[in-house]
């Protein structure tokens, strides 16, 4: 995190520098990290929750597959959202694979 030495407000990374939003001090970023991308430049990215076979050892509950309608499924918990929020509810069908999410 980088901050303006003018203004002492927070730096936003742009095409390889930072700059200052309030009064739009430039200051190079030497040595920085290539993963450091601006808000504006991320592209919608797409998360893999859980990969590989992982199964083995999830608790399964009946309910019911919206691909196959097979009435048993795994299911695991993650925190999608921000600490106060709740967590979003995952299930894997055990018969056809197909994994949905629970929306509150």
């Amino acid at each position: 995190m980088e901050f303006c030495p003018k203004c002492k407000s927070m730096m936003f990374p742009v095409q390889g520098s930072f700059v200052c939003k309030k009064c739009g001090h430039v200051k190079g970023a030497e040595g920085v990290s290539d993963d450091l991308v601006s808000k504006s430049e991320r592209k919608d990215r797409v998360v893999t929750v859980l990969e590989g076979n992982f199964d083995q050892g999830l608790p399964t509950t009946s309910t019911r597959c919206p691909e196959c309608g097979h009435n048993v499924a795994y299911w695991w918990l993650r925190q999608l959202r921000s600490a106060d929020e709740s967590e979003t509810r995952f299930f894997k069908c055990t018969k056809c694979s197909a994994t949905w999410r629970e929306y509150d």
